[in-house]
């Protein structure tokens, strides 16, 4: 028998799948590793449904899964980054009726993908995947003083970086 948490599970994967990816692939920038990660995180995810206390609080739940995920493979060393990669997945964030706005667009997402990991996942979490900052504390598992200090470095270094 199928449990409550797992159909609601289930459906919110059906309905956030191309999220999910996008958030892999901005953790691991390797298009293969984010599909290896998210496949192997969904099926964590479904095995350990019933443990989910809080239905509302399931995107910070499953991300912290794929954050462990990716963590994984960084710890076996199977990852393999390439910078430019990138370039050929930022089709999820183009705008088409503003070039100019893409190239900026562009110019952000190199930045990012470039900062340090710490700095780079709370500015994901935070922009990107629109949770608050006690949400990404707890997907994280830091402070939420920690999350706040991170955005702010994280923020400066891009402010520096991008000359405004």
């Amino acid at each position: 028998m199928v449990s409550d948490k797992r159909e609601f599970l289930c459906e919110f994967i059906r309905k956030n799948q191309e999220d999910l990816y996008r958030f892999a692939y901005s953790y691991v920038k390797n298009r293969e590793d984010a599909l290896d990660i998210l496949q192997e995180s969904i099926v964590k995810a479904l095995e350990a449904a019933d443990r989910l206390k809080n239905t509302e609080s399931v995107k910070p739940w499953m991300l912290k899964i794929i954050i462990n995920e990716a963590n994984g493979i960084f710890r076996k060393g199977k990852r393999t980054v390439k910078i430019k990669d990138y370039e050929k997945e930022t089709a999820v964030f183009e705008y088409k009726d503003d070039i100019a706005e893409y190239i900026n667009k562009q110019d952000m997402l190199k930045n990012i993908f470039e900062l340090e990991d710490k700095y780079r996942i709370v500015i994901i979490l935070r922009y990107y995947e629109e949770l608050k900052i006690s949400e990404i504390a707890k997907t994280l598992g830091i402070k939420e003083n920690t999350v706040k200090t991170r955005l702010y470095k994280a923020l400066g270094i891009l402010k520096r970086t991008l000359g405004d």
